[in-house]
């Protein structure tokens, strides 16, 4: 198993704590322990939590709470894990075979691409249209199901979906992911569904999820995003309880289990009432940093425009300058200090993601540096 590059990961580990300004992040600013168990009884509990190993598949309130989030999903269907990230990894590793085709929603995380290219299989790219809407609806990414009906064949394994997606924000309804499930189950091929920015929604309607709509629907998610809680690394698995268990078997392999304190802080987090002010935190954070984003984006309409994001603290932000997006990103990280994300990380050259979960006058401050470095590209003579 040959692993390229993960070009993105290794961009932020590198540079997101050398920077003075941090915009690579997809998630909203993190929640302090303090803010998350405010109650003193849930202090003095979790004080008394022993640092033994827990449940090694999520304890099962954990998983019951879990499930919950998930129509008729029982603590059988779920495997918790260390982070969305091993989520994806522990399900390729159980699902994708050498010479297996797996089709993955484009643009997107490259995690999942780049493994199942290590694992032996043939990645598919189904990439979303960027639609500019007209009279009767909005502009936005939507998914081209004409083109995923061409792609998907009886070699699909999987069909892979990023729902709300990275980096677009763009979700999924109902309708159309009754349709993805239908062309997957045609061929008999799972439907890999990662919704861990479901929840982290503008309009604060939750997505709908691609669970309980197929027999062949796996669904990762986990606390990172929509929950600001990164550092806790839980994220999860809800799958049929035969392939759940599986995974688990793939899972004793990997991490073996969370962490014990992990665990009972996700515990309090997915809590309802304490998960509805969690999501209420998130969704007001966006809605207070995305308008900052637009008009930014507004006053430079010469050269730049987006789709406006549906879900997540991102903006995938179109460019019409003649450079390459990696190489752009790169100067505005020398120049001005900014971290930003090329859209070649996500396989789409002439993009740049911008993250806005961060406090606002952070945001207000970097983006009008990265300003003064897009001003001067698109000032300077084009080559010869």
């Amino acid at each position: 198993m040959k692993l390229e590059p993960f070009a993105m990961e290794r961009l932020q580990s590198i540079w997101e704590h050398r920077v003075a300004w941090n915009l690579a992040e997809s998630g909203v600013h993190p929640l302090r322990v303090e803010e998350l168990v405010e109650a003193a009884e849930a202090r003095d509990t979790l004080l008394r939590q022993d640092l033994a190993y827990p449940h090694t598949n999520g304890s099962v309130e954990l998983r019951t709470l879990v499930a919950g989030l998930h129509p008729d999903a029982t603590p059988a269907h779920v495997l918790v894990t260390n982070g969305g990230s091993e989520a994806n990894l522990v399900t390729l590793l159980e699902l994708v075979q050498p010479g297996d085709e797996l089709v993955v929603m484009m643009p997107n995380y490259m995690q999942v691409p780049g493994l199942a290219a290590a694992l032996g299989a043939e990645v598919r790219p189904w990439w979303l249209v960027e639609h500019a809407g007209g009279p009767d609806d909005r502009p936005r990414w939507r998914p081209d199901m004409g083109a995923l009906e061409e792609l998907v064949n009886g070699r699909t394994r999987a069909v892979f979906i990023c729902n709300p997606n990275n980096p677009t924000g763009a979700r999924l309804s109902a309708s159309e992911l009754d349709t993805i499930c239908g062309i997957a189950a045609r061929a008999g091929a799972w439907v890999i569904s990662d919704e861990i920015y479901r929840g982290a929604e503008l309009d604060g309607v939750e997505t709908d999820t691609a669970w309980n709509r197929y027999e062949r629907v796996i669904v990762t998610g986990g606390l990172s995003k929509a929950y600001a809680l990164p550092g806790l690394r839980i994220g999860w698995i809800v799958a049929p309880p035969a392939v759940a268990d599986a995974l688990w078997g793939v899972h004793d392999y990997t991490t073996i289990a969370p962490g014990a304190v992990n665990d009972r802080l996700a515990r309090v987090a997915l809590e309802p009432a304490r998960r509805e002010l969690l999501l209420a935190r998130t969704r007001g954070i966006l809605r207070t940093n995305y308008p900052v984003v637009a008009r930014w984006i507004d006053r430079r309409g010469s050269i730049l425009s987006h789709v406006p994001p549906e879900a997540g603290a991102i903006a995938f932000v179109k460019y019409t300058l003649d450079v390459r997006s990696t190489a752009l990103a790169e100067r505005i990280r020398e120049e001005q200090s900014v971290l930003l994300v090329p859209g070649d990380h996500f396989g789409r050259d002439g993009y740049i993601r911008i993250g806005f979960g961060c406090d606002p006058a952070l945001l207000l401050g970097a983006l009008e540096r990265t300003a003064e470095t897009l001003d001067a590209v698109a000032r300077a003579p084009a080559p010869q």
